[in-house]
């Protein structure tokens, strides 16, 4: 059942979405459930892949709202979840600060395509992003991350955005990034975005790069690559625009093949 909005309290709404092999080289989706402003719709699949698309059935996250995405990948699935429009953080009739949660796991042999488009924090809004992913140690993901500090011709919100990944049960990534009113000093400064206004990151996990980890380099102006101690690499990237910023990522994507 659906979560109601109200003028004292903020939605509660979670996403689940699990996938496992269908026995025959496909990936069926047992769990596809959605509440509130989070609806989860089954796309049309590539070979041996399910495809998923968030929806915003509501306008949000706003101040007060506590929501979450969950998605599992079992042995032998394949899945790729996108949304069909950016989130936007927007402050709240409730007050308060928003958090969006969002809990990945891919067991070995399992692979996740983790592709949302970019989270906006608009004037007035304060939200706080959670993401952690869990990696066995032959399980693949690619996770990419995408945060607009404000919209056009408007100061950001307060964005708090922390990204941890354990691969193996061993914590190779927990970094935060505190932008906006209220942020640390200097988020802004050269030590810090620069001045940009879009900063994301692409992580991709794979057993292979165990073996042969990537080299750490400059990615063209505004991002580098880095291996990370385990079979993963990461892509950081701040660019003036989120256009700027999907090519900057995109480019990195595909150059890790």
């Amino acid at each position: 059942m659906g979560r109601v909005r109200t003028a004292t309290a903020g939605v509660r709404a979670t996403a689940r979405i699990h996938a496992t092999g269908d026995g025959r080289g496909g990936t069926a989706l047992p769990v596809l459930a959605g509440e509130g402003p989070l609806a989860p719709r089954r796309t049309r699949a590539g070979a041996g892949e399910a495809r998923v698309v968030l929806v915003g059935a509501m306008s949000g996250p706003l101040g007060g709202d506590h929501l979450t995405v969950e998605a599992q990948v079992a042995e032998g699935a394949r899945l790729r979840v996108g949304s069909a429009a950016a989130t936007l953080a927007l402050p709240g009739q409730a007050g308060g600060g928003a958090r969006y949660d969002v809990r990945l796991t891919v067991a070995d042999g399992g692979e996740l395509h983790w592709l949302p488009e970019q989270l906006i924090s608009a004037a007035g809004s304060d939200l706080t992003v959670r993401t952690r992913a869990e990696v066995g140690a032959a399980g693949r993901l690619v996770l990419r991350e995408e945060q607009v500090l404000g919209r056009a011709g408007e100061a950001p919100g307060r964005l708090t955005s922390r990204l941890t990944l354990r691969v193996a049960g061993r914590t190779v990534l927990d970094q935060e990034l505190a932008c906006g009113p209220g942020a640390p000093g200097g988020w802004d400064g050269p030590a810090g975005l620069g001045g940009h206004r879009a900063v994301g990151q692409l992580v991709v996990v794979r057993p292979e790069f165990a073996a042969r980890p990537v080299p750490a380099r400059l990615l063209g102006e505004g991002a580098a690559l880095m291996p990370l101690a385990g079979p993963a690499a990461l892509v950081t990237a701040v660019a003036p625009d989120a256009l700027r910023l999907r090519r900057l990522l995109e480019a990195a994507r595909a150059d890790l093949g």
